[in-house]
């Protein structure tokens, strides 16, 4: 690799990282909060939230990699501009492509990262996170009867254990009631512990009462016990151990093959668009890369700066982003569509490569000078 390429593709590797990192870090960050609620309301640790949360970082960087490229290229192409470098290359005979041909390269890496992404890291992570976030929302025992903590279970249903002892047995327990707001129920204990029965979890209170007021005539109902069962698993609604995989959690072969359930057969379409959608996905790399190297490297430079070219290509990604996010639902409705999906990313990608290989910009600004100097 000749010292000119690699002294601009170490630039735009650097700027590459800093920018995906942050905006991943950015994203995954207010997304992370939508997650708060397993810490703040079913008292799951600090490091194992991070754990949980980090499965979502893949995703994420996947998203905003071909970004993270196309501002590195512009960045790094707009500097060398300003420094004058690109200038003196210029004036060295280099021509506008082999100008790109770092960023070229650099575009191909990240595609080859883009799709190790999309094809494996993507939907292992999503996989994880999801099957990890299923375990913690029917797993009473690890992340619901936290000590000293006010626990819903589910809205109008609120369960308190006072403490946990070493051998697991639950001290101070308090189930309050008020799905039915004319006579809501609170259950007394004081002791208990969690068991799982035939039907799923359930806490056995003992030597405690149950209480109830009627709101239309106001009298309070005694019930005192030596042994009465909760039964948890009528307020999660989620007895079955099996969950159907979305469409994002799924490997290639599972989004192509054939359908082994009545959920597959129904979201068939969906699947199918995710699956192209992998294969699309990390192309929009070099798409972008050529529009940032099209509108900086075609043309005379001009030395008061790139700043409209800049925002051109800027607009351009811009409208590719939200065609992109228009085009997946298009072709979800209407499969015969499937190929506008290529035409999306594929059509620009060539534009660019004729604005960079055969420069229409300079040619067209050729012309006028010679027409202006034969009068």
């Amino acid at each position: 690799m000749h010292v000119l390429d690699r002294y601009v593709i170490r630039q735009i590797a650097g700027t590459t990282v800093f920018v995906a990192l942050a905006l991943t870090f950015a994203v995954w960050l207010t997304q992370s909060l939508r997650l708060f609620d397993f810490i703040v309301n079913r008292g799951l640790p600090a490091d194992r939230f991070l754990v949980f949360a980090g499965l979502l970082m893949p995703y994420f960087m996947g998203i905003v990699l071909p970004i993270g490229v196309f501002v590195a290229v512009l960045f790094i192409y707009n500097k060398l501009l300003a420094d004058r470098e690109l200038v003196v290359m210029r004036a060295a005979g280099l021509s506008p492509w082999r100008l790109a041909r770092p960023a070229i390269i650099m575009g191909f890496i990240i595609v080859l990262v883009g799709y190790a992404i999309s094809l494996y890291l993507q939907p292992a992570s999503l996989r994880s996170f999801k099957d990890l976030q299923w375990q913690l929302r029917n797993d009473y025992s690890t992340v619901l009867l936290q000590e000293g903590v006010f626990s819903e279970i589910e809205d109008g249903v609120t369960l308190y254990v006072r403490q946990r002892n070493d051998k697991g047995e639950l001290l101070g327990l308090m189930v309050h009631d008020t799905r039915d707001p004319e006579a809501p129920v609170t259950m007394l204990a004081k002791s208990g512990a969690l068991v799982n029965g035939d039907d799923g979890p359930m806490v056995v209170m003992l030597e405690g009462n149950r209480q109830q007021i009627d709101r239309k005539t106001g009298r309070l109902s005694l019930l005192r016990f030596d042994r009465y069962t909760v039964e948890l698993s009528q307020f999660t609604g989620e007895e079955e151990t099996w969950r159907w995989r979305k469409p994002n959690e799924r490997y290639m072969n599972e989004l192509f093959g054939e359908a082994k359930s009545e959920e597959d057969q129904r979201y068939r379409p969906e699947l199918i668009v995710e699956g192209h959608q992998r294969i699309v996905a990390p192309l929009y790399t070099l798409t972008y890369v050529f529009i940032a190297l099209a509108w900086l490297l075609s043309g005379e430079f001009n030395r008061r700066g790139q700043l409209k070219r800049i925002l051109l290509a800027v607009l351009c990604v811009g409208i590719l982003e939200a065609l992109k996010l228009s085009v997946q639902g298009l072709v979800v409705n209407t499969p015969s569509l499937l190929f506008v999906m290529y035409l999306a990313v594929l059509l620009p990608m060539l534009l660019s490569l004729y604005m960079l290989v055969f420069d229409p910009l300079r040619r067209r600004r050729g012309r006028q000078q010679n027409r202006l100097a034969h009068g």
